[in-house]
């Protein structure tokens, strides 16, 4: 049975494990690297934009030239703070840098385990499995330009695309099979970097201080669903309380909030403060 890669300390202990990073990095992003150590929690001091950065994964490699970072998230309104640090953290490297030119390439990815709630700007909703964003110059023909390689990489195995190349479809399957089929996982065990990741958080090699500790972040991450959903109930009976003082029927409240037909008839009886 595989622990749950949607737990920090499992997705943590998979992802730091140097064949299992190097692994990723060569399927997700195509390039071989070498790191000295792979870090967790990074920040930096000082702050940057005004942000105090916690990094999941982060590595530099050992000729200093790219740095990986690796995030997870349950939720898809991080898109846009990710891509805050993205670009933070290759405004970071021009600190230090003589000229403007920026010697490393930063590559980012985001590993997001829960499917997109958001949309484009015209209302279509996002279904990709893979996302990705460069910041390469293109002409009016669409000729990308090479002169910068800083990557942003969304992976989201709730949306399955055909389309997707094997050595990244075997690491989403097992990110998803981790969460959804534990017990009975069939994943591609030819490659080292998942072969590998499967030992790493299989429960049996889970120590009892890392089933402790994953057992309190999961329930830390329910009390916070929880208390998430309330504040939205609490905001949709708020919004339908003055929809009825404005006089609003109970058929517009209801589409307007959510709320059922006999909630609206409870907060109609309630006593005004």
């Amino acid at each position: 049975m595989l622990g749950n890669l949607d737990n920090e300390v499992i997705f943590k202990k998979a992802f730091t494990d140097k064949t299992v990073f190097l692994a990723f990095v060569r399927d997700i992003l195509g390039i071989e690297i070498e790191v000295e150590k792979i870090e967790t929690e990074k920040k930096f001091i000082p702050k940057i934009g005004y942000i105090d950065f916690e990094l999941d994964i982060f590595a530099e490699s050992i000729d200093k030239r790219v740095c990986i970072e690796i995030q997870r998230v349950e939720y898809d309104h991080h898109f846009h703070r990710f891509l805050h640090y993205f670009l933070m953290l290759i405004a970071e490297q021009q600190k230090n840098a003589k000229e403007y030119n920026i010697e490393q390439t930063f590559y980012m990815i985001v590993v997001l385990t829960v499917p997109y709630t958001i949309s484009e700007k015209n209302g279509k909703p996002i279904l990709d499995e893979v996302l990705l964003l460069n910041l390469n110059p293109q002409s009016l023909r669409g000729e990308m330009r090479d002169l910068y390689g800083h990557q942003f990489v969304c992976l989201n195995p709730n949306h399955p695309d055909e389309g997707t190349p094997k050595k990244i479809r075997d690491w989403l399957d097992l990110i998803y099979q981790s969460i959804y089929n534990p017990q009975r996982p069939v994943l591609n065990t030819e490659n080292e970097g998942i072969k590998r990741a499967m030992e790493l958080i299989s429960f049996d090699n889970l120590s009892p201080e890392e089933r402790t500790q994953a057992k309190n972040k999961e329930a830390a991450r329910i009390v916070l669903a929880k208390t998430e959903n309330k504040a939205k109930q609490e905001e949709k009976i708020e919004i339908a309380k003055k929809l009825i003082e404005l006089g609003s029927d109970d058929g517009f409240v209801a589409k307007a909030t959510g709320l059922i037909l006999e909630q609206i008839e409870r907060l109609r009886t309630e006593p005004t403060k």
